[in-house]
C-alpha cells in the first residue's frame, strides 16, 4: 500500500464527505480512492467512515486518525519543501535592514559581487539605526550588532564583534598612554551615547589561568550616538575611544590611530557581542535569505578581512 497516497485520499474524503469528490480533487478514479480507504481500514483494523445515502461520516476512530494524519501530511509537505529548496535557484526580492556605519562599510560595498553571483535576486537595503520589527516591516533579513535580546526570531552569527581601545598619536603624546584599565579613568573618554552606562568592561585573556577582568568608570564631556563620528573624533585627538575593529582597521594601518591596552578585549556591556543575521521564524529558510547569509559569513571568515 502507498501509505501517503492513502492518507491524502482519506483526508480529502473526510473533508468532502465523498469518495467521488475526493477522486475528482486528486485526479484519480473513485475506485482508487475507495481502494485506499479499504486498505487503511484493513491495516488499522477499524472502520474510518460510516457510509449512508447522505454521504460519509467519520467514525470515532476516523476522527482520531484524521487529527494525526493531518500532522503527517503537514510534516511531509515541509520535508519536501525543505529538500526542494536546497536545489532551487535563489530568486526574488530580498529586503535587508542594517545599521548605517557597518552597512555601508561591510554590506553595501560587497553587494555588486553578491548580485553578480545571484543575478535573479533583487535587493532593497533599509539603512537605519532603528531596530525595525522585521515581521511588521516586511523585512526578510536584519543585520544586528551586539548581544541579542530574547525573541522569537531566528539568528545566525556572522562574525564576532571585537572592540578595541584606541587614541590618536597626538592624544597619546600629549596625555600619555594608558598602561592598565585603571589608567583609563584618568583620561578623557569618547563615549557612545546609546551605551547603557558610562563604563567599559575589559578582559585580559592573555594571562595564564583565569581571565582577568576590570570595569572602568569613564569621564569625558562628549557623547555621540554614531560610530563614524566617534572614529573621526578619536582621529582628531579628542580622547580615548572604544571602537569596533571593523571601523578602525584602515586608521590603525595608516597610523592615524594607535591601539592602547592591546592585551585587553573591551566592550560596553558584560554580554558577549557578535554580528548577527536575524530573520523571521520559518520551517524552511528561503533560498535568497540563505544565499545572503552564506555569502557574507564566508566573506567575513576570510583571513585578514577585518584588518583590511
Amino acid at each position: 500500500m502507498d501509505y501517503f497516497s492513502a492518507i491524502r485520499a482519506f483526508l480529502h474524503a473526510a473533508e468532502l464527505g465523498s469518495f467521488s469528490q475526493a477522486a475528482e480533487r486528486t485526479g484519480v478514479k473513485t475506485s482508487t480512492v475507495s481502494r485506499h480507504i479499504s486498505e487503511l481500514e484493513r491495516d488499522l483494523g477499524i472502520a474510518l467512515f460510516n457510509r449512508s445515502t447522505r454521504g460519509l461520516v467519520l467514525t470515532e476512530g476516523g476522527r482520531v486518525f484524521r487529527e494525526h494524519a493531518r500532522l503527517v501530511e503537514k510534516s511531509l509537505d515541509e520535508a519536501r519543501e525543505a529538500a526542494a529548496s536546497l536545489n532551487r535557484s535563489p530568486r526574488g526580492l530580498l529586503r535587508v535592514t542594517m545599521p548605517g556605519a557597518f552597512g555601508r562599510r561591510h554590506i553595501v560595498r560587497h553587494l555588486p559581487e553578491f548580485m553578480d553571483r545571484y543575478p535573479k535576486i533583487d535587493v532593497d537595503c533599509v539603512i537605519t539605526e532603528s531596530v525595525l520589527n522585521v515581521i511588521d516591516a516586511g523585512i526578510d533579513l536584519a543585520i544586528r550588532i551586539g548581544a541579542l535580546p530574547d525573541s522569537q526570531l531566528m539568528a545566525r552569527q556572522l562574525a564576532p564583534h571585537r572592540r578595541i581601545v584606541c587614541a590618536s598619536p597626538g592624544y597619546v603624546t600629549q596625555h600619555g598612554t594608558p598602561l592598565t584599565p585603571a589608567d583609563l579613568a584618568q583620561h578623557t573618554a569618547l563615549r557612545f551615547a546609546l551605551a547603557p552606562d558610562d563604563r567599559w568592561f575589559l578582559v585580559n585573556r592573555m594571562r595564564a589561568g583565569a581571565a582577568e577582568e576590570a570595569a572602568v568608570q569613564l569621564q569625558g564631556r562628549l557623547r555621540v550616538d554614531d560610530t563614524e563620528a566617534l572614529l573621526e573624533l578619536a582621529i582628531a585627538g579628542r580622547g580615548v575611544a572604544l571602537l569596533p575593529a571593523w571601523a578602525t582597521g584602515t586608521a590603525i594601518r595608516e597610523g592615524r590611530l594607535i591601539r592602547v591596552l592591546p592585551d585587553w578585549e573591551a566592550q560596553p556591556t558584560r554580554a558577549e557581542p557578535a554580528i548577527w543575521a536575524v530573520y523571521p521564524p520559518k520551517k524552511t529558510v528561503s533560498s535568497k535569505v540563505r544565499a545572503f547569509i552564506d555569502f557574507y559569513a564566508a566573506l567575513y571568515r576570510r583571513e585578514g578581512y577585518w584588518e583590511s
